[in-house]
């Protein structure tokens, strides 16, 4: 779920950065299965970073923000607050342009598409047809992509009702988010 967080800190090889956004898409032993050599280290990468971010105390600091009423889910509204957070401030953070850097992904998934996993294939066409990474840093937009993770849910969509928190605790989420940007560049995934 959040894609351009892993895209940013994913080696830049073209196979690697399809390899860390499918991550969440490919169950099981690594190591069982056959993968370009590339694509294997983006998925390594993928799951090291979220281990990474696990038990990272900016990630902890980011749960005790958001409010107890979200429980299990609050690991989900990091994940899309962080990728908000990081498209809002694409420019300062990561350099360039976030229109042209998320045109560039798209390409490589078109390019790639028979590398894709196939449960991944239709969410790549998706996120390149309504421009997902650009529209991160629209906070309606986090609304929307909540409002469609919660639909999922057997539950309520409690998920539905998290842009609340981006509003009332989002000046100290970004810091935190900060924060676990600067520490997830040093380390090497």
């Amino acid at each position: 779920m959040n894609y351009l967080f892993h895209l940013h800190l994913s080696d830049p090889e073209p196979l690697c950065r399809i390899g860390n956004l499918m991550g969440d898409f490919v169950k099981g032993r690594l190591e069982e299965q056959h993968w370009h050599p590339q694509i294997f280290r983006g998925l390594r990468q993928h799951r090291a970073l979220d281990r990474f971010a696990h038990d990272h105390p900016a990630i902890l600091t980011s749960k005790n923000r958001i409010s107890k009423r979200f429980g299990l889910l609050k690991p989900v509204l990091i994940d899309i607050f962080y990728d908000h957070f990081l498209a809002k401030n694409w420019e300062q953070w990561a350099g360039g342009n976030l229109e042209d850097y998320s045109a560039e992904i798209y390409r490589l998934l078109r390019e790639y598409d028979d590398q894709l996993v196939h449960s991944f294939r239709p969410v790549a066409r998706r996120m390149a047809e309504t421009d997902w990474l650009s529209s991160y840093c629209d906070p309606k937009v986090i609304a929307q992509v909540l409002e469609r993770i919660g639909q999922r849910l057997k539950r309520d969509n409690l998920l539905a009702e998290g842009v609340a928190e981006l509003d009332r605790c989002g000046t100290g989420l970004e810091v935190d988010c900060l924060d676990f940007l600067q520490a997830a560049r040093l380390e090497n995934f």
